[in-house]
């Protein structure tokens, strides 16, 4: 199994308003992304729009993706869903078709507790054997996992990463500190929320799952690429010419914002799945003013 480091780029799947992928516009959005070097790809997670996609979509999906892939870079792919059961199909859907590993996030209508996430990280791991990335993204899911279950989790074989939501600049470090504390050596701690993300990375993340890096992967790269060699002045000087790309993600959800973009850059023609809707003029207008104001191509 490949270790989890570096920018994971996480595209929209561009989809018909029946759920349909357009394979042909999925296909436009990956090959930036083989194109600019990132590390691994996240298909299929929260910005892919996972759980709105039947599992024969999904599959679709993904050996669309691995197709075009052709082995070059880790593929990563989300096989959250309601029910361990039906998780477990979806990760074993993915080990067959030659997924890297899964993105598996605590999927529920009812609240789940520690124990229960615990359990059904477990029976997904065992009985899929997919390697698995915990995926916390409690703005989804309404779940927050605390560095002891990670600690837990992380001893469970299979389970090989973490992608942890960075909080801001004055919390990170013992944020990631906590999860080091808690997990085995070795084991891949990453972060997400992009405006957060350069912080994280200098105080030791071992990758970025980044929304932007889907659509725009290369200035991500680039910033990557700065922290990487310990030009932390550079890679913040980066991050702060993309400081206008982060402050739309906080007022219109990074989802609504890389949609409106993609569709702006004519890379396709989509709307995000009902019942989110596409956001309106006046925003798509604000947009598009930014991305050609940030000369984002």
């Amino acid at each position: 199994m490949t270790r989890l480091t570096g920018l994971s780029a996480f595209p929209i799947t561009p989809c018909d308003p029946a759920g349909e992928v357009d394979v042909a516009a999925l296909r436009v959005l990956l090959a930036r992304l083989l194109a600019a070097g990132v590390d691994s790809i996240g298909l299929l997670g929260s910005t892919g729009s996972y759980p709105y996609l039947s599992r024969a979509e999904r599959r679709r999906a993904l050996e669309a993706a691995l197709d075009l892939a052709a082995g070059r870079v880790p593929v990563l792919v989300g096989v959250g869903a309601l029910r361990t059961d039906e998780a477990v199909r979806l990760a074993r859907d993915a080990r067959d078709a030659g997924a890297a590993a899964g993105l598996l996030a605590p999927v529920s209508y009812t609240p789940l507790n520690d124990d229960e996430v615990f359990a059904h990280f477990a029976a997904v791991a065992r009985e899929s054997g997919l390697p698995l990335c915990i995926y916390d993204n409690p703005g989804t899911t309404h779940f927050a996992f605390g560095p002891a279950l990670v600690g837990r989790l992380a001893r469970l074989p299979g389970v090989v990463a973490v992608k942890s939501p960075a909080p801001g600049p004055g919390a990170v470090a013992s944020h990631l500190a906590a999860l080091r504390a808690a997990v085995p050596e070795g084991f891949a701690v990453g972060c997400s929320v992009d405006g957060n993300a350069l912080d994280a990375l200098l105080a030791g993340a071992d990758a970025w799952y980044s929304v932007a890096a889907g659509l725009f992967p290369e200035p991500c790269a680039a910033i990557v690429r700065a922290a990487r060699s310990g030009d932390a002045a550079i890679a913040r000087r980066l991050d702060a010419g993309l400081r206008p790309l982060w402050d739309l993600f906080g007022t219109f959800t990074s989802l609504r914002v890389v949609y409106a973009a993609a569709n702006h850059l004519g890379l396709c023609r989509a709307a995000p799945p009902r019942p989110v809707l596409p956001l309106p003029e006046p925003a798509r207008q604000r947009v598009a003013d930014t991305i050609d104001r940030l000369g984002l191509r």
